[in-house]
Parts: structure tokens; C-alpha cells; sequence
């Protein structure tokens, strides 16, 4: 079955970047000219999604604004010939079908997703966590969805992580399959070092089956007295059996001050407004280092 709806988890507090993400939602930090938000949305339509819903939380209505069209800027930019400006604007609202629903307690990411049972329906769904940018030339969800249309199970989004980073995410039992498509069926939030199964850990992405929400339903707190997402998918993987995919293209945690700058400077670097002239700018830099 072809995956066309998406859930993008977007209610956190930032609180790893504040205090910029006092004022303003670390969803809607750019990246050199969009906000961070744009790029996930852009990745989930390129993948062939046409409806996402955005989760968010008080305090996020620029994420709202952001989608939505801005006739007094466009009149002002299409009065003064500014075409590129105006297409540039107009751009996020014709992404795709975006709706907006708040999560009004933060109480994990499990939880989070439950809040989208009645936009998803009996229908898989693409999941796409708000921190989270993934740039490459094939769209990363589009790989997940792919493994899902070929073995009908929920997939993950993986990558090897350091001994020492794998406590701080999840920790998965897979097996190869084929390319770069595993079989996973195990998995452990934070683990202790004892409980690591191998360094893939989930990143940023999953495609789940609507059987998701019953398994919400009776998954109880777990690391952080949180709902976690992990926890339900894990009960998924051992019960049926889930896909992991080892995504190509590069990740950049946008909750994380490092993560911020390294994306906004690979992205400068390849884009064609700016590109040249950051090159040589950190060129020159570099001498001084």
C-alpha cells in the first residue's frame, strides 16, 4: 500500500538551543534561507506524501503562518516585479494538504502520535521527527516508504552510531536482507550498556501500520516517565517483525547547537544564491584557524 499521509512530531521545547527557542520554535530556525521545517516538509513531498499533519504545542503559530499564504507581502513583492521573492513565498503553502493539531500535554513522542489517530486513519503513515533534517539527493522517508510498499512491515530509519552515543538513543537487533535493508526484531530505548543489541539506532524517521495506535494505547511511560514511541514500535518488531533501512543522505539534529551550524554551513556551501562567496569566505578563514 502506498504511503501518502505523514506526522511530523514538532511540539518539544527546544530547550537544548534556548535561549533562541525562547521566542521562536526551533522548528522555524533557518538554514541559511528556509526554516528547518520547510526542508522535512519538502523531503516528505518529494516522497510522493500529500498529507501532513504537524504536531505543535503553545507558543507555535509560526509554524502555522509559515504554511500559509501572506497576501500583503505578496502584493508588495508582485508590485515591485520581485517574481522569484514571490514564488519563493507563495512556495510553502502549495507544498502539500498541511494540517495543524496541538499536542496540549508534552508527555513523550508516543503520546504525540497518538494525537494523530483520526488524520491517519487505517492507512500507514510516514513519521518524521521535527529535530531532524535529513539532506540528500534521494529523499530519506521515500526509502522507508519504499521498503514498506516491499515487505508490507513497519521500517525504521537507522544509522551506526559511536559505543559511546548508542545510550543516549535506541539500540536495534537486525539482521541484513539485502542493499542496505535489514530485518529488525528487537529493540531498546537508552539502553544500559549492557542491554546495547548492536550501534544502529533510529534517526529521525519510520514508517508505522495503523496498529500503531492500539499498541499506544497500553504502552506505559518509560525512559523519562515519557510515552516512547521506541517502546510501542519494539512490542511491533518482536510481535511481527519490522524493516530497518539504513538511510542514505545526511542528518543534522536541529535540537542541538552544533547540529544547527553544521547544516547551515553545508547547506551555504551548495546553494546557488550564496555558495561561491561562503566558500572563499571560509577559505580565508580557515588561514586564520
Amino acid at each position: 500500500m502506498k504511503v501518502t499521509k505523514a506526522v511530523i512530531p514538532a511540539a518539544g521545547l527546544g530547550t537544548r538551543v534556548l535561549p533562541a527557542s525562547k521566542s521562536i520554535p526551533k522548528e522555524m530556525l533557518p538554514i541559511v534561507d528556509k526554516p528547518a521545517i520547510q526542508y522535512i516538509v519538502e523531503e516528505a513531498v518529494r516522497a510522493g506524501i500529500t498529507d501532513i499533519l504537524i504536531i505543535t504545542n503553545r507558543g507555535k503559530g509560526a509554524l502555522e503562518d509559515h504554511f500559509d499564504y501572506y497576501p500583503e507581502l505578496e502584493e508588495r513583492l508582485a508590485s515591485s516585479g520581485k517574481n522569484d521573492m514571490l514564488r519563493s513565498v507563495r512556495a510553502p503553502a502549495q507544498l502539500a494538504n498541511i494540517y495543524f493539531i496541538r499536542q496540549k500535554q508534552t508527555l513523550g513522542l508516543g503520546h504525540a502520535i497518538k494525537s494523530a489517530r483520526s488524520f491517519v486513519g487505517n492507512e500507514p503513515f510516514a513519521v518524521l521527527y521535527g529535530d531532524d533534517v535529513i539532506i540528500g539527493d534521494n529523499p530519506a522517508i521515500g526509502q522507508l516508504c519504499a521498503a514498506y510498499e516491499e515487505y508490507g512491515l513497519g521500517v525504521v530509519g537507522m544509522k551506526e552510531v559511536t559505543a559511546e552515543a548508542i545510550t543516549k538513543y535506541s539500540s536495534l537487533a537486525v539482521s541484513p536482507l539485502h542493499d542496505r535493508i535489514y530485518s529488525v526484531t528487537n529493540m531498546v530505548e537508552k539502553p544500559r550498556p549492557d542491554e546495547i543489541l548492536s550501534l544502529f539506532s533510529i534517526l529521525g524517521r519510520c514508517v508505522l501500520p495503523p496498529e500503531i495506535f492500539d499498541i499506544l494505547d497500553h504502552t506505559a511511560p518509560g525512559a523519562g516517565g515519557e510515552i516512547q514511541l521506541t517502546d510501542a514500535m519494539k512490542e511491533l518488531a518482536v510481535t511481527r517483525g519490522m524493516t530497518g533501512v539504513d538511510f542514505e543522505g545526511t542528518r543534522y539534529d536541529m535540537g542541538n547547537k552544533l547540529g544547527i551550524l553544521q547544516a547551515t554551513c553545508e547547506v551555504a556551501l551548495r546553494h546557488p544564491e550564496v555558495g561561491d562567496g561562503f566558500r572563499a569566505y571560509l577559505k580565508e578563514l580557515a588561514k586564520t584557524l
